[in-house]
């Protein structure tokens, strides 16, 4: 395996539960992935039965056999398998369209192992390497974090990370611009209580921008636990406070709060964002990063055009620094 590995995110083509359902769309899909440069794609765990055919591994299974059946369609889309699963505990499993289980309360630490090992051993067979997190709740429903809250979820996620790691998949905890990891220390403080071989850290650069959070400068200070990349840009800053307004969820990422934003994120590029692309890589040269780099543009209103934009920045922008 290279170095560094290229998957985009199939997210932005799923935009409402019945949007994307389809053996044919996926495979539309998946061919433009493959000829704008990219081997893998990354998931988003779901639960919305044959609605979301792709978010877990028994929807998977449903329309496509099992996940080693669906990698052949990838294959045959010329791509080499699913890099990444993004797994948010809040989302339930055990229900269609239940909820799942806060990180933040100590008897939710065995169902949330048992999901993040079904997620791992589905990655297994689908050629993946990098189960993706959500850590724990929004800033608003927690504030900052105290150390024991700190060290409930360090106790979680080592052993979620020991777990997974027989399936020779790594952990990496995911930082959104509404995590209550954005406040104070926390990050550092999670990181610092965890152990470095079990528990890395997911560097999406939009939600940390958006957050306030330079992920180049992040990236430089944490490089040796950064376990995977996300790109994509953003545009505008949500403050503390904003992140603070109860059901940030809805009403600040949803409907865009009382700016109404009406899109966060958007492709990697050189157009005036707040993220520095070749900053980071240039960094993640330096100290010579190894894995998967996966590329986003939620939200955009174009996913075949956006796929490909992205594939001419990261072909002839971004690849080439790290192959100086």
């Amino acid at each position: 395996m290279s170095a560094v590995q290229w998957s985009y995110a199939v997210n932005q083509w799923d935009t409402n539960i019945d949007t994307f359902v389809r053996g044919r769309e996926h495979e539309r899909a998946f061919k433009t992935i493959s000829i704008s440069g990219f081997s893998a794609v990354e998931l988003t765990a779901a639960s919305f039965g044959p609605w979301e055919p792709l978010g877990n591994p028994k929807a998977m299974s449903d329309l496509y056999g099992s996940p080693a059946q669906f990698r052949d369609v990838l294959r045959g889309c010329a791509l080499d398998g699913v890099s990444s699963y993004v797994y948010d505990p809040f989302v339930g499993f055990e229900v269609e369209m239940g909820r799942g289980h806060d990180p933040l309360e100590p008897t939710s630490a065995g169902p949330i192992a048992d999901t993040a090992a079904w997620f791992a051993s589905a990655l297994r067979d689908l050629g993946g390497s990098v189960l993706v997190v959500r850590p724990c709740g929004s800033a608003w429903q927690t504030g900052r974090l105290d150390d024991a809250q700190i060290a409930t979820l360090a106790t979680l996620w080592n052993a979620v990370g020991e777990r997974i790691s027989g399936d020779g998949v790594s952990l990496a905890l995911h930082v959104d611009f509404l995590s209550a990891l954005r406040l104070g220390d926390s990050l550092d403080r999670l990181l610092a209580a965890t152990d470095p071989s079990r528990v890395g850290l997911a560097l999406d650069t939009a939600e940390l921008a958006v957050a306030g959070i330079d992920p180049v400068a992040l990236y430089r200070r944490h490089h040796d636990r950064v376990r995977h990349v996300q790109l994509k840009d953003a545009r505008v800053v949500v403050e503390e406070a904003e992140a603070l307004t109860p059901h940030a969820e809805q009403f600040v990422r949803t409907e865009g709060g009382a700016r109404e934003i009406e899109r966060w994120f958007y492709e990697p590029t050189d157009e005036g964002g707040l993220v520095d692309f070749v900053g980071l890589v240039e960094a993640m040269r330096e100290h010579g990063y190894q894995g998967w780099v996966v590329v986003e543009s939620d939200q955009s209103p174009h996913p075949a055009e956006s796929t490909m934009v992205s594939g001419w920045y990261v072909q002839n922008v971004l690849r080439p620094i790290l192959q100086r």
